[in-house]
């Protein structure tokens, strides 16, 4: 179930619930009380901002929401565009997953302490890519605390390149996982926090040394932390986790998610999905959330950006097969 101004949709058809909210960019108006035997998962959704396919923050979520529906583990969930008007959204919530932007920009920003009485109830938290950096200081020691971990400028380093992982931790969000071979802004070398909670790395792998020897130091491109902790030391980065915090709650840090397209490769889809229903206290199955898979034309239609003329659709949707099988 997904919520827009316009009021409540529901459809065990994927993609129709996701073409319904494609074009919604309204605030929050109503929604339901989820039942007692519900978990209810709120999305919020960031504008968009890198051009088609990329940062797709609105369909993702939404694609995000309805993989998690279908799975039928016992979830309802919300998806909002921008942060909600409405703060009594969050009374009967299990978790809030924010896919946005980041920075001083972060849609959280203007709303830390409202949040923080959110995450003192114990409520999941996750992050998903540009959404896991905030501002070092206040909001950078409450994402410590909150999910344990975060994007640090002149500290953690954004590149593009492939991973390859195909073994995991034993934890539930592990269930089901396969390979992860694929391309993405991957960010690494995440601010920790090893005073409290208990963080598990669920993605790690190390980065090739180009990430880092072809770029300039800057906020956000390499420093001498991360060339010592990658070149030098060779120590594998973590760029996915999971993290209990002492209150009971539980949060996920996801830093892939910048190509739109990777959301069809169902490992990497999977292993989201897994975790955002483990935050919201949902048992996950043995075999991993199940669900239906999603071409790449059916992810164009879920776009901010009109698609552009001569479009090779069918590269990436070979790619996409060849990972899915």
């Amino acid at each position: 179930m997904v919520v827009a101004e316009a009021g409540l949709y529901s459809s065990s058809n994927i993609t129709a619930a996701l073409l319904f909210l494609i074009f919604s960019t309204f605030q929050f108006a109503n929604y339901q009380t989820a039942a007692d035997d519900e978990r209810h998962i709120l999305f919020i959704a960031g504008a968009p901002s890198h051009g088609f396919g990329n940062h797709e923050h609105l369909g993702g979520s939404t694609l995000l929401a309805a993989t998690i529906e279908e799975a039928g583990v016992g979830a309802r969930t919300t998806v909002v565009s921008g942060w909600p008007n409405d703060p009594s959204i969050f009374d009967d919530v299990h978790s809030v997953v924010i896919y946005s932007n980041g920075g001083p920009g972060h849609p959280i920003m203007n709303h830390l302490n409202e949040f923080k009485e959110v995450m003192d109830r114990g409520v999941g938290f996750v992050t998903l890519h540009y959404a896991v950096e905030v501002p070092p200081g206040e909001a950078g020691d409450l994402f410590l605390e909150w999910q344990g971990g975060y994007f640090e400028t002149h500290w953690s380093v954004n590149p593009f390149w492939t991973t390859s992982v195909t073994t995991y931790p034993d934890h539930p969000v592990s269930n089901g996982v396969g390979e992860i071979s694929i391309r993405d802004e991957w960010y690494f070398h995440m601010r920790f926090n090893s005073n409290v909670g208990e963080l598990t790395p669920i993605i790690t792998d190390l980065p090739p040394s180009e990430t880092l020897t072809t770029r300039d130091d800057g906020p956000h491109s390499n420093n001498p932390h991360v060339r010592e902790a990658v070149l030098e030391n060779r120590e594998p980065q973590h760029v996915a986790w999971a993290f209990e915090r002492p209150n009971g709650g539980r949060s996920f840090g996801f830093t892939g998610g910048h190509y739109h397209w990777n959301w069809g490769h169902n490992e990497f889809r999977r292993v989201v999905v897994n975790a955002i229903a483990w935050t919201a206290g949902i048992e996950i199955p043995e075999n991993g959330l199940q669900f239906s898979p999603v071409s790449v034309l059916e992810l164009a239609q879920m776009t901010d950006d009109p698609i552009p003329d001569g479009w090779d659709y069918e590269r990436i949707q070979q790619m996409l097969d060849e990972a899915n099988h």
